[in-house]
């Protein structure tokens, strides 16, 4: 398994790329709200990216149809945007997005709720984020990779949720996908050791029901198969020396 490990250079362009993500995402989140469409969501997002001289990196990727994933309540991921698809209150939606910038790759996930959500999706939510959190604890250099994996497993198996297995976080860098692959469950072996320079996409994707999914005939649209509401959060972080730095979160 060859993990790349950036250069100073390449950590200023994947800093440069995530920054202006996470700006994305800020600026999304305020259209939020009852009566939107996700497709409005996508136009908005096609503007943002090209403004910063940016292309998105979801946009034709093996065919992708649009430049951001809207996932509403049962859709865990890769939802794709329509005029159709209007949000309603109490609805929940992730929004996963990502762009190309100097040749390298952005990725980060978020999932809010339209206007007024119940107690439980809340919960979902928060939980989600704060399993991110836990797992990148233990991304630090000398650490093994399912360190990582098996805190946001621990985190999050209390609460009964359920754990989406088919789909797992990625390293990221001048491809969107690079190696290695990232579990957000428990594994038995530690996987490779964590280096200073290594740039992963850490991002729980956490049902409140089961963690078992299908794909929708679309291809893409990845929905759980008990239709519970899911939610997934994701940052693409840098290992370093000390603490890792999550690049693609902007407050």
């Amino acid at each position: 398994m060859a993990i790349s490990i950036k250069s100073a250079r390449e950590i200023e362009l994947m800093r440069e790329s995530n920054r202006m993500l996470g700006e994305m995402h800020n600026e999304l989140a305020k259209l939020i709200k009852p009566g939107v469409s996700t497709l409005d969501l996508d136009r908005a997002a096609a503007a943002f990216i090209k403004d910063c001289g940016c292309v998105s990196n979801f946009l034709n990727y093996d065919g992708y149809p649009a430049n951001i994933c809207t996932s509403v309540n049962e859709e865990v991921v890769h939802g794709i945007p329509s005029k159709e698809r209007i949000l309603k209150e109490g609805d929940i939606i992730s929004i996963d997005a990502g762009m190309i910038y100097k040749g390298y790759h952005s990725d980060a996930a978020r999932t809010y709720g339209v206007g007024r959500i119940s107690e439980e999706l809340t919960k979902l939510i928060d939980e989600t984020r704060n399993s991110f959190f836990e797992g990148i604890k233990h991304a630090v250099a000398g650490n093994h990779l399912y360190e990582i994996s098996n805190a946001i497993a621990d985190y999050i198996e209390p609460f009964g949720f359920g754990i989406v297995r088919d789909l797992v976080g990625h390293g990221v860098g001048t491809s969107l996908h690079e190696e290695p692959q990232i579990p957000n469950f428990h594994m038995n072996r530690k996987g490779p050791m964590l280096r200073a320079g290594m740039t992963l996409a850490i991002e729980p994707m956490i049902a409140l029901g089961r963690g078992d999914v299908d794909w929708k005939e679309d291809d893409w649209t990845v929905v759980t198969q008990d239709r519970s509401p899911a939610a997934h959060y994701e940052n693409t972080i840098l290992i370093t020396d000390g603490e890792p730095e999550i690049l693609s979160l902007v407050d």
